[in-house]
């Protein structure tokens, strides 16, 4: 009776160890790593969108605004190391997110994606952030000597506000309890940021 279940929950979890084993033959090269965010960045945005048949118009009226930082909506002058440092940032804070907290109404497959696409591009951003620091150390000292003035206000993504924007996230699920409208309404947010950070990939590609 129990043989359905059984092969499902196979099947899931080579899904799964499918996707450990291509994020990290990804990870060997850190020139691949635009790829890596382009891609995963869009199946979580597919994953988010499909965990939940449609937003509960009951919910609507507990919605909030969470303020995703302005340098976040605007941001059109990208530095790659910058790109990096918050992609790992927003990486390290969802993945908390998800995995902090269960949603009983959620399709556990998307949920799972989501969790090890996340928890691999973490990985993998702070093996090439690694790889710039030991590279870039002894060039970092003359490039900030030869910068203009102009050049030196040029605004940077904050890890700090990113913190603190998902800050304001789980202190709304712990304030609501964690009630299906809260965790709805999560979702949509968190699908709205990735949709930004995957505009970033796009002016990444471009350096």
């Amino acid at each position: 009776m129990s043989t359905k279940p059984d092969m499902i929950q196979k099947c899931l979890w080579l899904e799964i160890l499918m996707g450990i084993f291509i994020a990290g033959t990804l990870s060997l090269d850190c020139n691949l790593l635009n790829v890596h965010l382009r891609r995963v960045t869009w199946q979580n945005l597919r994953h988010l969108s499909s965990m939940s048949n449609s937003f509960p118009v009951e919910c609507l009226r507990e919605n909030i605004a969470f303020e995703l930082p302005q340098e976040f909506l605007q941001y059109t002058q990208p530095m790659k190391r910058d790109i990096k440092k918050a992609f790992y940032e927003m990486s390290l804070q969802a993945f908390n997110i998800f995995s902090q907290h269960t949603f009983k109404y959620w399709k556990e497959r998307h949920l799972k994606q989501i969790q090890i696409g996340l928890d691999q591009q973490a990985e993998y951003l702070n093996q090439c952030l690694e790889e710039d620091k030991n590279e870039n150390e002894d060039m970092k000292e003359m490039k900030e000597n030869e910068m203009k003035p102009s050049e030196a206000r040029v605004p940077q993504l904050s890890s700090l506000e990113l913190r603190r924007y998902f800050h304001r996230i789980d202190n709304f699920l712990k304030e609501k309890k964690y009630s299906d409208c809260a965790w709805e309404i999560v979702r949509v947010e968190i699908r709205r940021c990735l949709y930004y950070f995957y505009k970033f990939t796009a002016l990444f590609r471009r350096k």
